[in-house]
């Protein structure tokens, strides 16, 4: 991903320069409010991670204006402030996703990935592998003609594992885009929801589609059995 960090704390954003860097990602680095916007406008970025407390712009005005321009680029705020209408009031600027200070690095990819695969890249309203279908406005689910009923938050997962293409789905990257407050969730849930849908779309049909990659999470493959 290419990606616009903006944070005055000269050290965090080199941290997180050097990290994102690290893990693959395409870094720019703005250290005020002026400065983030001229390049967030300029630039074309795939997210952005945006610090409330900026000089020139706050992280507020600073997505405000982006959002009332019409730019959809992810953004992910940061801010040393806590609290239920610290949240709100960046989300309701525009924000995708909030991240109080301090913070897990792991968490903070996690959150990007998220991002990255809900927004910048639209996903398509039909996902398929192999004679797997799911129909994501319709909220529907079928292996060839036979439908397959699944829960919500069933649905929610298949999903997040279609979407990664065939690639593997980190588990907390699943979480974090399934559960609205995953850091209160025991990570095993997931694994429980995914017993669940290979009992459901995979056993049913001799097919084994739900592959586990160890280490790192869930793939979804064609299996024609």
């Amino acid at each position: 991903m290419r990606i616009l960090v903006v944070e005055d704390e000269e050290r965090l954003a080199d941290t997180l320069r050097r990290g994102l860097a690290a893990a693959g990602h395409w870094v720019d680095v703005a250290h005020d409010g002026r400065r983030g916007l001229e390049l967030a406008l300029a630039q074309g970025y795939d997210a952005l991670v945006l610090d409330v407390m900026l000089p020139g712009l706050d992280g507020y005005e600073v997505c405000g204006r982006l959002r009332r321009l019409k730019d959809r680029t992810p953004i992910l705020m940061l801010t040393a402030k806590d609290g239920e209408y610290d949240e709100a009031e960046g989300l309701d600027a525009g924000a995708d996703d909030y991240l109080a200070k301090p913070f897990s690095f792991v968490v903070l990819l996690a959150r990007l990935r998220a991002l990255g695969r809900r927004a910048g890249r639209e996903r398509p309203t039909t996902l398929q592998a192999g004679d797997l279908v799911l129909d994501v406005a319709a909220r529907a689910c079928r292996r060839g003609t036979r439908e397959i009923e699944l829960t919500t938050r069933e649905l929610a997962v298949l999903s997040c594992l279609m979407a990664g293409n065939g690639q593997a789905v980190p588990k907390s990257d699943i979480l974090h885009e399934v559960w609205d407050a995953p850091g209160d969730i025991d990570p095993n849930i997931v694994e429980v929801y995914i017993s669940s849908l290979r009992k459901k779309i995979d056993t049913p049909f001799a097919r084994r589609s739900i592959r586990t990659v160890r280490g790192v999470g869930y793939r979804v493959t064609p299996d024609d059995g």
